[in-house]
């Protein structure tokens, strides 16, 4: 399923002509997400981020004065010396496209110079990684049934809740997973909790009456999100501003080590906090001890609920971690992006300004009925100071970029 949005996401013609000026990051950065796309969403954060950090650091070890081959031939060395390992059943086709992707660079010191950069790079990076939590798979299960606590829902496997070790994978910028942690979710005793929980529980049922385009967002972003749909929508911006290679070095690596922070920032909330999904709580709501909630029995979602807490959301935590970055390096407005898919051919989602996708992509949560309005506002909270954290860091190291248009 996640394979095929790629083909959806991707603006064939921007991506294209990206491909064909040269540019092995957008290139490499597409065959990434190809590759990924099977993968949890968790480990794809962490290996887009950990391949693009290879390429940024290659690409920045040979810039400066240095012929275009040695840059290029950084990005490509760098970003196959990354998946190479990731993906041993690929070894074949990986080797073959870095071939390919070489081979259109002219032979000479600056292209020798380049792979090695790329080689270092890569090794480096999978060195620093080593280690660093994220092979320590483990699952959780409820200790009690109580109100507002998070249970299992019916699309978890039998051993519990997935991805609670994330919250211990060490970050890559981040001081600690708890360092934006979101503040406590509003009582189920409160006026706050009563107006959203009405509102999923009207909009967000199988059965529920919603305008269609509601529908069609929520379908939409069950089945993309994180680095696939981010990754994508970022090689159009630059494809569309005619970015260098440093530049589309740079902002990938800012992109995917904010998801992947992100990730791991959201993770660590949802298992602190442990609330009950929409699922749960609308049949329980004469449980909640407030007055103004009424149960409905007969409630399903519209789409499948993932098996872990709700508190926050963490596809707005990402989004916008992805929208701090991407409106910081190519302005707030004035963009022509679609996002499409081929099992959801009738649907052609369009904007022109970042805030409109993050905006659906709340909607999205709620009237697909897997999240509560305050769910997607604490996501989307942390999700931003994640971003503006990522953007903090890189630019105290000189790595200044500046978007190119408002």
């Amino acid at each position: 399923m996640f394979r095929e949005s790629i083909v959806g996401l991707t603006a064939a013609l921007l991506a294209a002509t990206a491909v064909a000026k040269g540019d092995p990051v957008l290139e490499w950065n597409e065959i990434m997400v190809s590759k990924i796309a099977e993968m949890p969403p968790t480990l794809h954060t962490r290996l887009g981020a950990m391949m693009h950090l290879a390429i940024h650091e290659a690409v920045s070890a040979v810039d400066g004065g240095h012929q275009q081959s040695s840059i290029r031939a950084a990005a490509v060395a760098a970003a196959h010396g990354v998946l190479r390992p990731a993906f041993p059943d690929d070894v074949a086709e990986l080797d073959a496209m870095r071939d390919r992707s070489l081979a259109r660079i002219p032979y000479g010191t600056g292209k020798m110079r380049g792979i090695a950069a790329g080689k270092a790079a890569a090794a480096s990076i999978i060195a620093r990684r080593a280690n660093d939590g994220s092979e320590a798979e483990e699952f959780h299960l409820p200790v009690s049934a109580n109100p507002g606590e998070w249970q299992l829902t019916a699309g978890c496997p039998p051993q519990g809740g997935v991805f609670p070790h994330w919250s211990k994978v060490t970050p890559f910028t981040l001081r600690s997973a708890d360092q934006f942690r979101s503040v406590p979710p509003p009582a189920l005793t409160s006026h706050r909790y009563a107006r959203d929980f009405e509102e999923v529980k009207q909009s967000g049922g199988r059965d529920s009456t919603r305008p269609p385009d509601r529908t069609e967002v929520a379908r939409m972003y069950d089945i993309v999100g994180d680095g696939i749909l981010w990754n994508p929508i970022a090689r159009q911006l630059a494809g569309a501003a005619h970015r260098s290679l440093a530049e589309n070095a740079r902002t990938f690596a800012l992109l995917n080590v904010a998801l992947a922070d992100a990730a791991i920032a959201v993770l660590e909330t949802k298992y602190h906090y442990d609330t009950w999904r929409p699922e749960t709580a609308v049949p329980a709501a004469a449980t909640d001890g407030n007055d103004r909630t009424a149960p409905d029995a007969a409630f399903v979602p519209l789409i499948s609920t993932p098996c872990f807490p709700g508190y926050p959301s963490g596809h707005a935590a990402l989004s916008y971690a992805a929208r701090e970055v991407l409106e910081h390096d190519f302005g707030p407005r004035g963009h022509a992006l679609v996002v499409t898919h081929p099992q959801l051919p009738q649907i052609r989602l369009e904007y022109s300004t970042l805030e409109e996708m993050t905006s659906d992509i709340d909607d999205a949560r709620v009237y697909g009925g897997i999240h509560f309005r305050f769910d997607q506002t604490a996501g989307a909270e942390q999700g931003r100071r994640v971003g503006a954290y990522v953007l903090r860091k890189f630019l105290q190291q000189g790595h200044e970029c500046k978007h190119t248009r408002d």
